[in-house]
């Protein structure tokens, strides 16, 4: 991928042709033309406001619930690294988080503070930034539960704080404008006791270890639950368990993941998503909607055969 887009100066660290496969849970995908690890909001700010309009721009956190396809993502991949993952206590209930902050760090400072209420963030495989901009949620409790605000800066550069309510949030989903980065967030829970809170957050991790091939390279949870139904026993019914295109497979474990077994381009595990797709909808009447962010350019031999391998 050529790098042709004039950059600002930043302060932070701006690579040419990064390559992302090492950066998302999937290990597979093709390069950015260009990732920013601005070193503080400022520096995230000032490069928005000075880039090309015309620039896309994209956030990219722990990489846990993403295809980055192979032909690469053109513009400018901003990821927030550390200046960005601290947690502070604003009062007996409420913290304020970085966009870069895990949600098992989120979870832990909570439990420590005796705060109760986002027990829930321990389930999410994601970084603050992820699961405010896609109302992210487990165990029955979603973001926009425990938001008061988030601090965004948008495309132009222009900083923002956002309510609740002007994220138009449904499920998975927010009308958070593209190219904005969200660089924290007020979380409120309620007063808890410690140990309670410890303990449900085990049985959170727990049930997931049990449940999900989280050692796996996998993309998380693949397709949104169709309403009153599980999007993972639909996958089942298909018959579509352990099923596979190349080197990526439906999880025989948990039917609503996608695995990349060591090979798998992006290309075969989406072909194999969108496989997966229709033939639930021939066996169930059920159109499943994507979850799993699919983002960049598909490569010229997608959906060719040699990419596509063979089909188990």
């Amino acid at each position: 991928m050529s790098a042709v887009i004039d950059m600002p100066a930043v302060r932070g660290k701006l690579t040419a042709d990064a390559p992302l496969a090492p950066l998302v849970w999937f290990k597979s995908g093709g390069a950015a033309e260009w990732l920013f690890e601005p070193k503080d909001s400022d520096d995230l700010a000032d490069f928005l406001r000075d880039l090309d309009p015309a620039a896309p721009v994209m956030a990219l956190g722990l990489g846990s619930n993403m295809i980055v396809r192979d032909g690469g993502v053109p513009g400018v991949v901003v990821r927030l690294g550390k200046a960005f993952a601290q947690v502070e206590q604003l009062d007996a209930t409420t913290l304020r988080c970085g966009g870069g902050a895990s949600g098992i760090l989120v979870s832990s400072k909570a439990r420590d503070a005796g705060i109760a209420g986002l027990e829930f963030l321990r389930g999410i495989p994601g970084t603050v930034g992820g699961f405010v901009r896609m109302n992210g949620g487990a165990y029955g409790r979603e973001v926009k539960d425990i938001l008061v605000q988030c601090e965004v800066v948008l495309r132009s550069g222009e900083r923002r704080t956002l309510a609740p309510a002007d994220l138009g949030y449904r499920y998975r989903h927010s009308d958070l404008p593209e190219g904005a980065v969200v660089v924290s967030a007020t979380l409120r829970g309620v007063s808890g006791d410690k140990a309670a809170i410890a303990a449900e957050m085990d049985r959170i991790a727990a049930e997931r270890e049990a449940s999900q091939p989280l050692r796996s390279r996998t993309g998380g949870s693949t397709f949104k639950n169709p309403p009153g139904d599980k999007a993972w026993r639909l996958v089942d019914a298909a018959g579509l368990r352990g099923f596979r295109i190349g080197d990526a497979q439906v999880s025989e474990k948990h039917c609503n993941f996608l695995l990349n077994l060591g090979n798998a381009t992006s290309g075969q595990i989406e072909e194999l998503g969108e496989e997966v797709r229709r033939r639930v909808k021939a066996d169930s009447g059920v159109e499943l909607e994507w979850e799993i962010q699919r983002v960049g350019t598909p490569s010229p031999l997608q959906g060719r055969g040699p990419e596509r391998g063979g089909v188990m």
